[in-house]
């Protein structure tokens, strides 16, 4: 459900975002206000997530802190559970609310209305029908006073986002429709806390390497999976060919290329392998390898066996988490490790590379290209005195822009690309284990943050990566 904050005199969007750390253009699209973004005390905001922590100082109260984010003293006890006298420590973490979980029905509101002004819209339609359903009322009719829960909508759009949800001691995959927001299961126990879903090229497989690492195929139109292998670790990556159903992965210092529909498989030789991409032209792979100086360097294989030329010269330190662009033009990786982890990205027909500037403290995560090859959608761990959080942010590689556009209250979430480009998918609601159970999204064309999921352990998630996979 979405948050409400009443405006008080004083008040300016760029103060009310700075609060919470949310990204100005989110929180003038989740009240589709216009410019000159004028707010006038009283007006109610939806509020998007944004980082929801304080670190307690010396001198601070309850009531001094509700001053200062201008919320109610009984938001911040509630949800800290706190007691009377309510006294907190010097260096407690404090949740501090963005406002209220209903909004407060106007003079002259209408369903209709209220669900146009805070976007409950699929696909451009309006969804005031939600709003009903979720407050149980028997009618449209709506009077001023009334607290009205305000849901968010499934946004619409192309494709399906595959995601792993544990519940219990068991991890499913789930495929959940922006069009109607329903989350059937696809996999029933075979995934597990470490299964992240690739799907092929015509999105119908997926393939993920599950419980006992057994990597699984698995048909999405009805949910039948095959097994392919078994590994000895858990973080392998899979990759799709672009144009048959060939799967590629690295297993024991080979390359395996394995055909799904004919089960059969090649290997290639390769000393410390780690990780394989296939170029666009089905023909070639990109590998990952230790060298005998102990660097790692990337190659350019043929599927055939063929030459080796080294793609890249590296002298730096570790490559990790390559992705070749869709166009194939570029490859981006990460290095040099989890505790430090800044992205390049290498130009293949040049060999020119380009340092992406990332988040302020270089933890740059998850990096995904774009289906058009022109940007990379990444999170960046942040800390300040509200304690860590991510920012999901995205470089532009013709302008090298790098901005944030979201918040996840989480450490580091993995990020997905919409088919056509247009929105990007992200984890959120971390607990103290660092565990997300949520999953929010937004347009780039308006960035209002719209919850899609709520619900068990989700650790991963990819949305399908062709426009037709919506009939």
């Amino acid at each position: 459900m979405q948050v409400f904050y009443t405006v008080r005199p004083g008040d300016t969007l760029f103060l009310i975002a700075k609060r919470w750390d949310i990204p100005l253009d989110s929180l003038i699209a989740a009240n589709n206000l216009t410019a000159p973004y004028s707010i006038f005390p009283g007006q109610q905001l939806s509020v998007p997530p944004g980082v929801e922590t304080v670190r307690v100082r010396s001198g601070d109260t309850v009531y001094s802190i509700s001053r200062t984010y201008g919320i109610s003293p009984s938001l911040i006890i509630e949800a800290n559970r706190l007691l009377p006298p309510y006294i907190i420590q010097v260096g407690q973490l404090l949740k501090v609310p963005r406002g209220n979980p209903y909004y407060i029905v106007q003079p002259g509101d209408t369903l209709s209305a209220i669900a146009w002004r805070y976007n409950v819209m699929t696909g451009g339609r309006n969804r005031f029908d939600l709003i009903q359903q979720v407050n149980s009322l028997s009618s449209t009719t709506i009077i001023p006073g009334m607290r009205l829960a305000i849901p968010y909508a499934p946004p619409g759009g192309p494709g399906f986002i595959a995601y792993t949800n544990g519940t219990g001691e068991t991890y499913d995959i789930l495929l959940y429709n922006p069009r109607n927001g329903e989350s059937p299961v696809l996999v029933k126990g075979l995934a597990d806390r470490f299964s992240v879903p690739y799907w092929s090229s015509d999105a119908a497989r997926i393939a993920f390497v599950g419980v006992d690492k057994i990597i699984y195929v698995t048909d999405t139109s009805n949910g039948s999976s095959q097994k392919i292998d078994q590994l000895e670790v858990e973080s392998t990556v899979l990759d799709w060919e672009p144009n048959v159903p060939k799967l590629a992965y690295v297993k024991a210092d080979q390359i395996v290329v394995y055909d799904v529909v004919s089960h059969k498989a090649q290997t290639i030789s390769l000393a410390g392998a780690s990780e394989v991409q296939w170029l666009p032209n089905g023909m070639e792979l990109l590998a990952v390898t230790i060298d005998e100086s102990g660097a790692s360097q990337v190659l350019r294989l043929q599927v055939d066996g063929g030459g080796t030329p080294e793609i890249i010269k590296n002298t730096e330190g570790p490559v990790h988490n390559i992705r070749v662009s869709p166009d194939g033009s570029f490859m981006l990786f990460t290095t040099p490790g989890v505790s430090i982890s800044i992205i390049m990205i290498l130009n293949i027909n040049t060999g020119s590379m380009v340092e992406v500037p990332g988040g302020p403290l270089a933890k740059n995560y998850y990096p995904e290209w774009s289906p058009d090859s022109k940007r990379i959608a990444y999170s960046a761990t942040e800390y300040s005195d509200k304690g860590y959080y991510s920012l999901i942010r995205v470089y532009d590689i013709t302008s090298k822009s790098d901005r944030t556009w979201s918040v996840s209250d989480c450490f580091a979430t993995p990020v997905t690309w919409s088919p056509n480009g247009n929105r990007i998918a992200y984890l959120s609601g971390c607990n103290q284990g660092g565990i997300a159970s949520e999953i929010w999204a937004f347009d780039l064309r308006h960035p209002a943050p719209i919850g899609l999921v709520s619900k068990g352990r989700i650790t991963a998630l990819s949305w399908s990566p062709i426009n037709s996979f919506s009939n």
